[in-house]
């Protein structure tokens, strides 16, 4: 074996010593270059002699500054992705105040910002425990606080509700700890939404885990790690593992967290233990027994956070409440377009329908009536608080309008099997079947522009008319349905009406 290795050694020192070298031959020819060059610089004039040392020093200075951007160690980046811009605080509170005057559910939103505040003016820091079910959140925060904490259910899923309690750390500094719900619970997800605004209102959160994370805890983790507060991941139970196995699951945490999260430590957070005794004569007992609580790491990382202060906690978590009312608000925002736009087209399409019966002869082509629609387009466009500007408006209208014209036909014999749906009008024709097919081409205008505006944030003329085109030839059954009963509706006020008159 040694026979066979000898040859290549001498191989790779003959490269070595050739590369040696080559690299001692190209200095030295760059240095005699480099005298010759000096030397012909000294022979110009010296008008011309400074410029071209200045070129030379540029091209050098160019050179370098491009060989150590090549070189230079690319900058590591930080393993925590950031959640999304920050809104500022006077946006926010806009856009809460005009929802509430268009629906009563966004007063949950005020109160966060009410929160908000008044977690501030406190100068409290609260802490947030955080993780699946029967990690061992509530015996945590019985180490934690002097108050008093429920017992703890062995099948997990103890806590129901955020609860809140007041802890002093061994420097004597105090915390506000939040007992949260465990996420991972079978129909638990309003439980988990709490624990999740819970942990936004927090200045730090404790993530608490007893065994490695699955996908959608890692997942939690890099989401609660974007906001920017401090993170603290915990691996309670720790005195319930093997030391190999401890090691081996901390070695694997520090692989991926290390710069997700603040610190990552091993505790184990006491609580009782059930289990089994065989005994000698073949009975069997049932024992319970309390484990030996260590929390020794997680308070000294809660001091060093503490020892921050308020003041310097406080704009992580005023940034991560007022993006996540900001979200809530958009998502309360589109319901509620959605809903006051599904009104607007229900009342706009009823008054296309009782202007139909009055005015529109049978046969003729369906022609969207300029007054109506104009009114429509630009209600709409205020719901979605999208500008319109009139000859938007118009042209939209125009292109839109000759669309439902070349589709007349379609939409008669669409209209016509509505009509089959109800005893005693499938056989009508002229005026009913007309109104009931002007009714189904407004509505379709106002879905194909709600539609728009909800998704494209603007009057955007393709996808409306390719909006429209799908809502006549394919229209879904409830909604043909709905409009011809906006037609019998109709039909039945205007004989109410004409008998009243008689």
């Amino acid at each position: 074996m040694s026979h066979s290795r000898l040859p290549l050694r001498l191989v790779l020192l003959g490269l070595l010593g050739l590369v040696a070298v080559l690299l001692i031959g190209l200095a030295i020819s760059t240095l005699n270059s480099l005298l010759e060059l000096y030397e012909r610089l000294l022979g110009l004039p010296l008008l011309v002699r400074v410029p071209l040392i200045i070129l030379v020093a540029g091209v050098v200075l160019a050179l370098g500054m491009l060989a150590w951007k090549l070189l230079r160690p690319t900058p590591r980046r930080s393993a925590r992705k950031s959640v999304g811009k920050v809104p500022a605080r006077e946006s926010v509170e806009t856009r809460v105040a005009d929802l509430l005057t268009r629906d009563e559910s966004a007063a949950s939103l005020e109160q966060e910002l009410i929160e908000l505040d008044r977690r501030r003016q406190s100068g409290e820091i609260h802490v947030a425990l955080f993780g699946e079910i029967s990690t061992g959140k509530t015996s945590l925060v019985r180490q934690l606080t002097d108050e008093a904490v429920a017992d703890v259910d062995v099948i997990g899923g103890t806590t129901r509700w955020v609860h809140h309690f007041r802890g002093r750390l061994p420097d004597q500094r105090e915390l506000i700890i939040a007992d949260m719900p465990g996420t991972g619970e079978v129909s638990g997800q309003q439980r988990e939404q709490l624990a999740r605004d819970e942990a936004l209102r927090s200045h730090a959160v404790i993530y608490v885990a007893s065994s490695d994370l699955t996908r959608a805890q890692d997942t939690e983790l890099r989401w609660l790690a974007g906001f920017g507060k401090p993170l603290i991941l915990a691996l309670n139970k720790s005195d319930q593992f093997e030391d190999n196995e401890r090691e081996a699951l901390m070695d694997s945490f520090q692989s991926r967290y290390a710069g997700v999260c603040r610190a990552i430590i091993t505790i184990s957070a006491g609580g009782s233990e059930r289990f089994e005794r065989h005994l000698a004569d073949g009975r069997v007992e049932r024992v319970e027994r309390e484990r030996n609580a260590d929390i020794d790491a997680l308070l000294s990382e809660l001091m060093r956070v503490a020892a921050q202060g308020q003041a310097a906690l406080e704009p992580a978590r005023e940034a991560s409440v007022l993006l996540h009312v900001d979200q809530r608000a958009g998502v309360l925002a589109r319901e509620v377009a959605l809903r006051e736009s599904e009104a607007t087209i229900t009342r706009y399409t009823r008054r296309a329908v009782v202007g139909a019966m009055a005015a529109v002869a049978p046969g003729t082509d369906i022609i969207i009536q300029g007054a109506l629609g104009t009114a429509m387009v630009r209600e709409l466009a205020r719901i979605h608080d999208v500008p319109a500007r009139e000859l938007d408006v118009e042209n939209l209208l125009a292109r839109l309008g000759l669309t439902i014209r070349n589709t007349t036909a379609i939409v008669l014999a669409i209209a016509g099997n509505a009509l089959k749906a109800f005893p005693g009008l499938g056989t009508l024709g002229g005026g009913v079947l007309h109104a009931v097919a002007y009714g189904l081409a407004f509505d379709s205008l106002g879905r194909a522009v709600a539609n728009t505006l909800a998704e494209h944030a603007r009057l955007d003329q393709d996808q409306a008319e390719q909006n429209i085109r799908e809502l006549l030839t394919e229209p879904a059954r409830d909604r043909v349905e709905r409009v011809a009963r906006i037609v019998i509706d109709s039909m039945r006020k205007s004989a109410d009406s004409n008998r009243r008159t008689d």
